[in-house]
């Protein structure tokens, strides 16, 4: 085993003795990736459920959903860590369903009629997104940094923000009973189970224990359930009809649909989730001590595109690397990527019990929302953090932040508004806060910003800089990665920033700066410092 992790190294040259190419006893390396699994575990299963229930699955389509996209969470995780000649970083990445995708795929699910029809518009969608994405992944380097170029932390920042404010209304209505009781007022007792639920999450937080905190959401979401069972509001009759094994097969709910709209919608999902995976690459490489260049980068955009398109075969949605786990290696500092792989392979056997995913198809809407309350606040911190390293003083930034959220809050301000002036197609495009804030972010940063490489808030080849990503606190204060993914800019040494970004954009300019730096060429910012430094 050990000759196959020096085979499979990063470079092609025998270089098993780095931690990260260290293949554990069997006994470290289920229970490390058991560990990585309960970390991931909550934002995993989450997305299938919201989307699911705003789609008015049933019981037994909701079952089906959760087992396929833990099966495919495990096949992505093993493509990105153990890496399939060029495809893969080879790091411990852990994959998961992006929460970038839950609101544009309830736009197109609803728009498509819902139930699982809606589903094959969905699937559609993802192969595509998935495909274009491993194909870009190709492309020369410049290339690349030309697309990345169009997210710098203004815009990153901006759209990370509105992705959390969009998708905490989903999470309220889901607080008071879910959709159908939002006219009526709600439920006060599902109410309840939500505060409760929430009020426990910020506890586990709270005692500042880095692994409880990595897991404090799926420790809610488990105590919430136990308490609505024993009060009678939890129901387990799915878990009695269900079977004990389960195999998921590609088309389950039918062969793909393929329609532009939702496609072109998927394709910008996937552009916000590239710069997620590049931040969380970066990240990664700073906490095992690897060397982070494009071409690595490169390998784990590919892994996200082929596990996006395996995603919507296998009736599952897109994927990213998972930022809690990135977290989690930082504060467990265990750096083998074949933890990670054991992780890949338990999630696999889980996808492969549809009774463990009827206990989860079955918790209640209340607890659910709390959780998914917390987390989703989470996500729009780290974009508002994000934003913290721009210079907001300069009136475009301003204008770029302020106009893209009211862009954003739009569709759920007048809703009725695409239905009735709008086509169908157009009106499942548009009718999503993410799609319209994100588009305004990038075409208004074009505009008052441009690409200029030698402004060290849009400068591209600052990979780093690109992105906090979206996921990186939903689990914990403790496992969020903000000093490691993200170094800080000491003010006193901008100007000495700012002359190197023109010398690099002056090596460009002689055709000298084919890829991005390598990690090691970016100030790191003191150890001790970073331990003392707030998790984001």
């Amino acid at each position: 085993m050990a000759r196959v992790a020096a085979r499979l190294s990063v470079d092609g040259e025998q270089s098993s003795h780095h931690p990260v190419d260290e293949v554990l006893p069997l006994p470290k390396l289920a229970l490390y990736g058991f560990q990585h699994v309960l970390a991931f575990y909550a934002g995993a299963v989450i997305v299938p459920i919201l989307v699911g229930s705003a789609l008015k699955l049933s019981p037994h389509d909701l079952i089906y959903l959760i087992n396929a996209d833990l099966f495919t969470c495990g096949i992505a995780s093993i493509i990105q860590a153990w890496g399939i000649g060029r495809v893969g970083a080879r790091l411990p990445i852990i994959q998961g369903v992006t929460f970038t995708a839950v609101s544009p795929m309830i736009a197109i699910g609803l728009g498509a009629g819902g139930g699982t029809a809606a589903l094959l518009v969905i699937y559609g969608a993802v192969i595509t997104a998935g495909l274009a994405t491993f194909a870009f992944a190709w492309m020369p380097a410049r290339v690349f940094r030309l697309v990345m170029s169009l997210f710098p932390p203004v815009v990153t920042g901006t759209v990370i923000t509105i992705l959390g404010i969009v998708l905490l209304p989903v999470a309220l209505k889901d607080a008071v009973g879910g959709a159908p009781l939002v006219g009526d007022g709600g439920d006060p007792r599902q109410l309840a189970y939500a505060v409760g639920t929430m009020l426990f999450v910020l506890v586990v937080m709270r005692l500042r224990r880095p692994f409880l905190s990595s897991i404090a959401v799926l420790l809610g979401l488990v105590a919430g359930t136990v308490v609505a069972f024993v009060l009678g509001d939890a129901k387990l009759d799915a878990v009695k009809t269900s079977d004990w094994v389960g195999v998921t097969t590609p088309f389950h709910f039918g062969a793909p649909k393929f329609e532009w709209f939702p496609i072109f919608l998927m394709l910008i999902v996937m552009l916000i989730t590239m710069v997620e995976t590049t931040g969380d690459t970066y990240a990664i490489g700073e906490i095992v001590g690897k060397d982070i260049d494009s071409e690595t980068v490169a390998r784990a955009l590919r892994a996200d595109g082929a596990a996006t398109a395996i995603g919507g075969l296998l009736n599952s949605f897109p994927y990213v690397a998972f930022a809690e786990n990135v977290g989690l290696v930082r504060v467990t500092k265990v750096k083998s990527r074949f933890v990670v792989v054991a992780a890949g392979v338990i999630m696999i056997v889980l996808g492969l019990l549809p009774k463990a995913a009827a206990i989860v198809a079955a918790i209640p809407p209340g607890v659910l929302g709390g959780a998914a309350t917390v987390m989703f606040g989470m996500v729009a911190l780290a974009g508002i953090q994000t934003l913290g390293k721009v210079e907001l003083r300069e009136e475009k930034n301003a204008l770029i932040v302020g106009v893209s959220l009211a862009f954003a809050l739009f569709p759920a301000t007048v809703p009725a508004y695409f239905d009735k002036h709008l086509s169908a197609d157009l009106s499942s495009l548009l009718n999503s806060g993410v799609t319209l804030g994100a588009t305004a972010a990038i075409v208004l940063n074009l505009l008052f910003n441009g690409l200029a490489k030698g402004d060290p808030h849009n400068a591209p080849h600052n990979a780093p800089h690109l992105a906090l990503p979206a996921q990186a606190a939903a689990d914990g204060a403790d496992t969020a990665v903000d000093a490691e993914a993200v170094p800080e800019v000491d003010a006193e040494a901008v100007p000495q920033a700012d002359a190197d970004a023109d010398s690099d954009a002056a090596a460009d300019a002689d055709g000298n700066a084919e890829e991005r730096k390598p990690v090691r060429d970016v100030a790191a910012p003191d150890p001790a410092d970073e331990a003392a430094a707030p998790a984001s």
